[in-house]
């Protein structure tokens, strides 16, 4: 990641230093997921759609830790092994809008909620932004893209992480009830995280 681009990292020591911790990602291109590992100040396991472990790059992620995913079913297989993460004190990484949208979280799922409320471990909101050149300043760097899906080569991009927060309401509840609760609760942090993220990077 540093390599190809100028990652700005702040706030990385918000990151509990040991113990079990959920990133929460914003998701508007597909090297979010890659550039968070790679600047992140402790290894990530992100839950990782199945479709993408194929060829070379299956062994490669399976050797980094990643969990495989199927989207089209409960996969309790993934579910395990992400919970696995946590209670062996890991970092897991989740995108809550579930897939590649407008980055905003305008629309959360109920699996954060559900590995948060249920391992107890706390939530670290995390913006990646200039991922998608949106922004007026970069509109020239633009044309210095050797591949249109990926960001200007040696574009800055913003990696900006938040203060934890629990994502329960201290009863211990897992209920339907109490994970729609959760998620409410969650979405006003990571969206309150992503303008704060803005109104500091400019972007």
């Amino acid at each position: 990641m540093y390599g190809f681009w100028k990652p700005r990292v702040l706030g990385a020591w918000r990151v509990p230093a040991s113990g079990p911790v959920i990133l929460a990602v914003n998701h508007a291109h597909n090297i979010d997921g890659p550039m968070l590992m790679g600047t992140a100040p402790r290894p990530v396991h992100f839950l990782i759609k199945k479709e993408a472990f194929v060829g070379p790059l299956g062994p490669f992620l399976e050797g980094i830790g990643q969990v495989k995913v199927d989207r089209d079913s409960t996969d309790r297989n993934a579910i395990g092994n992400a919970l696995g993460v946590l209670e062996q004190g890991g970092v897991l990484g989740i995108f809550p809008e579930g897939t590649r949208g407008e980055g905003d979280f305008a629309s959360l799922r109920a699996g954060l909620a559900y590995f948060a409320v249920r391992s107890g471990a706390p939530i670290v909101p995390v913006a990646v932004l200039g991922t998608t050149g949106r922004d007026g300043r970069e509109e020239s760097a633009r044309r210095g893209r050797l591949i249109k899906a990926l960001p200007p080569l040696r574009g800055r991009v913003d990696v900006v992480f938040g203060d934890a927060f629990e994502a329960g309401d201290g009863s211990g509840r897992r209920t339907r009830t109490a994970l729609d609760e959760a998620t409410v609760r969650i979405q006003g942090r990571l969206t309150a995280h992503l303008e704060n993220a803005r109104r500091l990077t400019g972007r």
